[in-house]
């Protein structure tokens, strides 16, 4: 029953109540979007600042991996070497004690095999110590980046707070002043079309007036009589080219508060009188 009640005391709105309405959150509406102008790219590029230096130091950790790896790869080589080097002063010495030429040559064998282990672990320590070198640069630089990306983003995080405290309370008002006109506002069809043309439209304005008898948002030409309509604010009308709602130029300055100055519209109007006063025949 309370509800019932409640929707029978919503007033329906009037067609020209409804265009003010509509008008207002456009107005609204762009001067928020005007704000967040005002920030620019500056929240993508603080994000992708923040990307970039995860990944940085991603790699850093990358880094500390692979050199660990290849410290315990060359500390696995070295034991190689002396394991062999022990070996061969070993059979050297059995050289000695051998009873027939086939011991000293299976000795002389095993000297050389130890010999090519020596040699390929040592080729192989001289690779991972290149390489070592090539990863404590790497490191150094990602290191520097990091540093020289750190003050970037410091830099960049403090302007766009800036501009944020600059502009917050500016933002809260009008976004409120926005939610109160959508919350009076009781044609959802209208409100939804409406939104749908805002986001669609490349500056953002789904409402324009009438400007030199053409739509304001597309330019091209209106009927006089769809004009008229226009003007006299009986019903919601759309340019049939660019699909926006018109208005006329004196609800617009309404909305806005903009104030014209009497002298002005007469000095309009004898204009008008003496471009369609007959030419004087002599």
């Amino acid at each position: 029953m309370a509800t019932k009640k409640a929707d029978k005391d919503v007033r329906e709105l009037s067609v020209e109540e409804k265009l003010r309405m509509l008008f207002k959150l456009q107005t609204v509406s762009s001067e928020i979007d005007r704000i967040r102008n005002l920030r620019g790219e500056l929240p993508l590029e603080v994000q992708d600042m923040e990307d970039e230096l995860q990944g940085k130091q991603t790699r850093l950790e990358k880094i500390a991996e692979e050199t660990s790896h290849m410290k315990a790869a060359l500390q696995k080589f070295q034991t190689e070497i002396e394991t062999a080097q022990r070996d061969i002063a070993r059979d050297k010495e059995r050289q000695n004690d051998v009873h027939n030429s086939r011991e000293y040559d299976d000795l002389n064998k095993q000297i050389e095999y130890n010999q090519l282990v020596i040699e390929a672990a040592q080729k192989h320590i001289n690779d991972l110590n290149f390489r070592l070198q090539e990863k404590v640069q790497e490191k150094e630089d990602t290191q520097r980046i990091i540093a020289e990306r750190n003050e970037d983003l410091v830099a960049k995080k403090a302007e766009l707070q800036t501009i944020i405290a600059e502009t917050k309370a500016d933002e809260d008002r009008l976004r409120t002043e926005a939610a109160e006109i959508e919350a009076n506002f009781n044609d959802d069809y209208l409100l939804t079309a409406f939104r749908r043309k805002r986001k669609n439209a490349r500056n953002g304005l789904a409402i324009v007036t009438i400007d030199r008898d053409a739509c304001g948002g597309c330019f091209n030409k209106i009927p006089a009589q769809r004009q008229l309509d226009i003007r006299q604010r009986k019903k919601v009308i759309v340019c049939e080219y660019c699909g926006r709602i018109l208005v006329d130029r004196d609800l617009h300055d309404e909305v806005l508060g903009i104030q014209h100055d009497d002298s002005d519209d007469e000095q309009k109007a004898d204009k008008k009188k003496v471009r369609k006063s007959p030419a004087k025949k002599d």
